[in-house]
């Protein structure tokens, strides 16, 4: 599957791959969030790619370019194409941009975070302790500045992790 997905990237015509790149400069978002959940280590990690425009007609050029994600229209009229496969995003969208890349400083540098992200989810290294902690580092560092907003910010997210952590060591053994 690996080897099929290089060769769509390398099939992508260049005008084709820099216009999706261009576009996606400057309309494209590269995320990562934390969802709180009851089993497990308390919190899932998403990885996602998406563009959304009022134009289908790009979106669906995206989209058929790199064969995965959805597209679907919101009660608003803005269509949304969305990436959200670890695999899909390991295996096709990191090495599309990689081959085409960005003209923008932010862009490019959200771009190698979030792929180094997509990489330790793609590898199931977050499910450590240690690849854990690294992508909520590395989350710290994408799209910084005006606008973003973390419902879970680091601290918030070791403090409870710590505690529900502690809360399972501790608990005394059942007696006999």
């Amino acid at each position: 599957m690996v080897h099929q997905q290089q060769n769509l990237v390398r099939s992508v015509p260049e005008r084709i791959g820099h216009y999706i790149a261009g576009f996606v400069d400057g309309e494209g978002s590269f995320n990562v969030s934390l969802a709180k959940i009851t089993w497990s280590r308390g919190w899932k990690i998403l990885a996602s790619f998406n563009v959304s425009q009022r134009d289908r007609v790009v979106l669906a050029k995206i989209k058929d370019t790199l064969r995965c994600g959805t597209l679907r229209t919101r009660a608003d009229g803005v269509v949304y194409y969305e990436v959200t496969n670890f695999r899909s995003l390991a295996e096709t969208v990191v090495p599309f941009f990689q081959r085409f890349g960005f003209l923008s400083a932010t862009k490019k540098r959200n771009f190698a975070i979030w792929s180094q992200i997509v990489f330790i989810l793609y590898r199931g290294e977050h499910l450590t302790r240690e690849g854990f902690a690294k992508v909520v580092a590395l989350r710290e560092q994408l799209n910084v500045g005006r606008g973003r907003k973390r419902k879970y910010d680091i601290n918030s997210v070791f403090r409870q992790r710590g505690s529900s952590e502690t809360t399972r060591e501790t608990r005394p053994a059942p007696e006999a």
